[in-house]
């Protein structure tokens, strides 16, 4: 799509250039007389710009054309990897990132965090879907914050958050807890604020030395699941 936006703009180019020297040549006396005092000159005259004049039409036809297929392709690329809901990457985009590290040994250098919006389920019964909804969305907004720049965040279904962390280091991940921990601070101290609470859950490759990106998620996983025991314990 790029290299055909870029072939019309070479011929519109072309066009624009061939017009400009048609008019600096017609502004010669010697050609205008040329041109009009000879019946077969003036008609090839004007069939010349009127067959600029159609392509320059064509083009810009063309050129509106592409740009409705990028805005459709943008929207759809949005739908397909946008959840709408949170308005963040959804399951789909965390499957593409995970496929990446598929049929090959994971790097030491993979950090993985599971996020899960415990009590969004209480919100819901408590007040409406659409409180719930707008927490979820308030949440997403706060995990994309601290993930900017260190990490990919997305909502993997439900209330459950995926972090990655290429190039991982104990610095990416203080960082990413801190900004979390200091933007839900923030919202819950609000007036009026829904609280919203949250488990985490870590896996570092350097420390777990796994095969499998599958196996790092399904790690950091269960540590969601033991805090939880351990609260309730």
């Amino acid at each position: 799509m790029k290299k055909y936006t870029s072939f019309k703009i070479l011929q519109m180019a072309i066009l624009v250039v061939l017009a400009i020297l048609s008019l600096f040549l017609l502004l010669k006396p010697e050609v205008k007389q040329f041109v009009f005092s000879s019946r077969p000159a003036t008609i090839l005259f004007f069939l010349v710009w009127g067959l600029l004049l159609i392509s320059f039409i064509f083009l810009m036809i063309d050129y509106n054309l592409i740009s409705s297929i990028k805005l459709n392709y943008h929207t759809l690329y949005g739908v397909a990897y946008s959840d709408p809901v949170s308005g963040m990457p959804n399951r789909f985009s965390c499957d593409t990132i995970i496929e990446k590290y598929y049929d090959k040994k994971l790097p030491e250098d993979i950090g993985c965090v599971m996020i899960d919006f415990s009590n969004l389920t209480k919100i819901n019964t408590m007040y409406t879907h659409a409180d719930g909804n707008r927490l979820l969305k308030e949440f997403s907004n706060i995990l994309s914050t601290a993930a900017a720049s260190i990490c990919f965040v997305g909502r993997n279904g439900g209330n459950k958050f995926l972090a990655i962390f290429e190039d991982c280091t104990e610095e990416k991940i203080s960082l990413f807890f801190r900004r979390m921990e200091d933007c839900v601070a923030a919202h819950n101290k609000t007036p009026d604020a829904i609280t919203i609470e949250y488990r985490t859950g870590v896996a570092l490759n350097s420390n777990e030395h796994l095969d499998q990106i599958t196996q790092l998620i399904a790690l950091a996983n269960r540590r969601i699941e033991q805090s939880a025991n351990a609260e309730r314990s």
